[in-house]
């Protein structure tokens, strides 16, 4: 995947500026108006909205009959299948401190995330203790978890649960190969950029003492961090997803920089002009990662505020229900059958367009089931919702299940 590093210029606000999440929406809705105005690569279809939003009401009823609706997040997919792994991760933990196992759950979830791009359509895993076979992101779930519970990232082998940077950094590729089942008739997409993530992500904790520690640097560490900067208990989503970004943005990709300071998920698009201007930020993964920080975060004692301040995901599920459902359309249809990089206009549209739609269809979605913002936040519409819902109509269109657009990924996007 050949993609041109670009440096920008800038000073703190303009990196203020482009991790912030308000940022997101604001240059997502730029491309949606573009779309209004006919001049990108899709046509809109408003008409389409109370029925999407109603087709995501039936997915979540049937999901969530109670509406007892996690927030989105990573431990949801843990337990695939209506296997409760989780509470085997717990029994395991059980003879451990509070503040361990608060660790041990952040060093979990923070892995799986971020081994958590598209997998392909060939890649399965074969999870040994149940004899049950899983693909895409919920094979990528149990083979983190599995890999996890065996010390796979942990260099003290008599404290498996634990992610240590000592060995990331030594994970080899056939070690990588052989603990994700890889084969050539078992391809997985990214093996490359997955393995240069957690090497990267072996620096990175090495790197910030401030959070993770200044020995035995663990993910796991940032807990102290976080409880240090809220004494009140209150912790912002924002606060969280922005501590990611400045601990992790190291572990990313090179795509654009400034001021040499990486700044991750963020694509230039020409058509709205130049340098800062033309960046559009998705961070898709480093929100991804903060909603899943929220359960053990909160089990630890820290109170969530401002959650609705993160936007929804900018990934082929959603961006496949928007799709798929009819509520945007490609204007050439040739596209379909072309694989694109995701630095191509093309895509950054899709993703843009799928940020914008996510709030119309959560507010719509919140309105319908006559509840209130404030107790049915979009992270309960994702994951009620609107994620399973793409997923569900791919599978009716698509005997692969596949996004209905291709992209050639390097396991570090989507």
């Amino acid at each position: 995947m050949s993609e041109n590093l670009i440096d920008y210029s800038g000073d703190i606000n303009d990196l203020e500026y482009i991790f912030s999440p308000e940022t997101i929406r604001k240059k997502s809705l730029e491309i949606y108006n573009l779309s209004i105005e006919n001049k990108t690569q899709f046509l809109i279809h408003l008409n389409k909205i109370d029925e999407v939003s109603k087709y995501v009401i039936d997915v979540t009823l049937s999901n969530y009959p109670k509406l007892n609706i996690p927030f989105h997040s990573r431990w949801n997919h843990f337990n695939v299948g209506n296997i409760d792994r989780v509470a085997e991760l717990k029994l395991m933990l059980e003879k451990q401190t509070s503040t361990q196992q608060t660790k041990a759950k952040l060093d979990l979830v923070v892995i799986s995330v971020l081994l958590d791009a598209g997998a392909g359509m060939r890649w399965r895993y074969l999870e040994q203790k149940t004899g049950k076979e899983y693909a895409r992101s919920e094979g990528l779930a149990v083979a983190s978890f599995r890999l996890f519970l065996a010390g796979f990232f942990s260099m003290d082998k008599k404290n498996p649960l634990r992610v240590d940077a000592e060995r990331l950094l030594s994970i080899s590729e056939n070690e990588f190969i052989e603990g994700f089942q890889i084969s050539e008739k078992n391809p997985l997409i990214g093996i490359e950029g997955r393995l240069k993530l957690l090497h990267n992500l072996g620096h990175a904790l090495h790197n910030d003492e401030d959070l993770f520690g200044s020995e035995n640097q663990r993910i796991g560490n940032m807990l102290e961090y976080f409880q240090e900067k809220s004494p009140s208990g209150k912790i912002s989503a924002a606060f969280i997803l922005r501590t990611l970004q400045q601990g992790l943005g190291s572990i990313w990709p090179g795509r654009a920089t400034i001021n040499q300071i990486n700044i991750g998920d963020v694509w230039n698009y020409s058509p709205l002009g130049e340098g800062l201007q033309a960046l559009i930020p998705f961070h898709k993964l480093s929100q991804w990662l903060s909603y899943s920080l929220f359960e053990p975060l909160t089990d630890a004692g820290l109170n969530i505020t401002h959650i609705d301040s993160l936007t929804g995901l900018a990934e082929y599920r959603n961006g496949g229900l928007i799709l798929d459902s009819g509520l945007i359309s490609l204007k050439n249809k040739e596209e379909f059958d072309k694989i694109h990089l995701p630095s191509s206009e093309l895509i950054i549209e899709w993703r843009a367009l799928t940020i914008t739609f996510l709030d119309e269809i959560g507010k719509k979605v919140t309105e319908l089931l006559g509840k209130k913002p404030s107790e049915f936040p979009l992270a309960r519409v994702l994951e009620g919702g609107t994620w399973w819902a793409g997923r569900k109509m791919a599978e009716q269109l698509r005997k692969d299940k596949s996004p209905p657009l291709r992209i050639n990924s390097d396991g570090t996007v989507f």
